[in-house]
């Protein structure tokens, strides 16, 4: 299902022709929930395109914490700045759900972006994306209060991930608070905190691994 707010990755901006090109080079894999796809660090041999499921990116602090940085879905591509650049690779990927990926070696990803200039031009504009929203991110840490900031990440989960249900948005991804702590760069206590306010307000119901959005609109004047 494509997500709410029309998202299609870089698999689905690819003409047919040269997305059907990039799988012929990828072997389809399985990765059961919570399972690594890659590690913080390790040599980047080869990039994945997410078919189904939920990846999470991630990375550990200086005090051993585990720190969210980004959620993929169907269609993301993973890992193509180590296949590019041929540095180590800087985020954990773990499967949030059950995962199937198409798996790339990196040179033959290379000789495909040389063969396909539109695939590159993709990418470029992709991460042109994602340096954009960093930038965005890093706005909203120094000028932004906490519910603000968890305002906004219950924004994007909903456009990407949610599912319309009986008028609602529904989340259905397990994210703890802690995660979602590290993801906005507030304390637990404060996520607790705007939760139970939003809860307060009628604009979201919680449950375990669950978020509920009843007002969208409302969560996301609060986010701005």
């Amino acid at each position: 299902m494509m997500a709410a707010d029309g998202h299609r990755g870089f698999l689905g901006a690819l003409e047919p022709e040269t997305a059907g090109a990039l799988r012929s080079h990828g072997v389809a894999r399985r990765f059961g929930r919570g399972t690594a796809l890659f590690h913080e660090r390790q040599m980047a041999d080869r990039v994945m395109v997410v078919l189904s499921g939920t990846v999470k990116l991630s990375s550990v602090s200086e005090d051993g914490k585990e720190v969210l940085l980004a959620l993929r879905g169907p269609g993301d591509l993973l890992g193509e700045l180590g296949a590019l650049d041929g540095r180590p690779r800087s985020a954990n990927a773990i499967a949030v759900d059950d995962v199937e990926a198409l798996v790339v070696p990196a040179t033959d990803f290379r000789a495909f972006l040389g063969r396909h200039p539109d695939a590159a031009l993709v990418i470029v504009e992709m991460l042109a994306r994602r340096l954009r929203d960093a930038d965005r991110k890093r706005v909203e840490f120094a000028a932004q209060d906490s519910m603000s900031r968890v305002a906004a990440r219950i924004v994007e989960l909903s456009e990407r991930f949610g599912e319309e249900r009986d008028g609602a948005m529904r989340i259905d991804l397990p994210i703890s608070q802690e995660e979602l702590a590290g993801w906005t760069g507030c304390s637990r206590d404060s996520v607790v905190k705007a939760l139970q306010a939003m809860r307060g307000l009628g604009w979201i119901d919680t449950e375990r691994r669950q978020i509920t959005v009843h007002d969208l609109d409302a969560v996301r004047r609060r986010a701005v």
